[in-house]
């Protein structure tokens, strides 16, 4: 245990933060998931928006690299537009 009042609470923050991170990262691999498992072109082109979206959000709170999200949203673009 902590012997100081701010490193319990840095402690408690970090908990809280960590099971945040999960939950989001969670959520953003299953929105990538949702429109690699989608044969029909309009329905993955829906769900591409919101993966693109969620994606976004996770590289602007420093949860994945701007370069990874826009790597991922290039990856889902192309697969979209394969399918036919």
């Amino acid at each position: 245990m902590p012997s100081h009042r701010s490193c319990a609470k840095r402690m408690r923050t970090s908990q809280e933060e960590r099971a945040r991170n999960r939950a989001f990262r969670s959520r953003l691999r299953d929105a990538i998931k949702d429109v690699r498992a989608e044969t029909n072109r309009d329905e993955a082109a829906r769900k591409l928006r919101t993966a693109a979206s969620i994606i976004d959000k996770a590289a602007g709170a420093g949860l994945i690299h701007k370069r990874t999200a826009a790597r991922n949203k290039s990856r889902l673009s192309q697969y979209v537009a394969s399918l036919g």
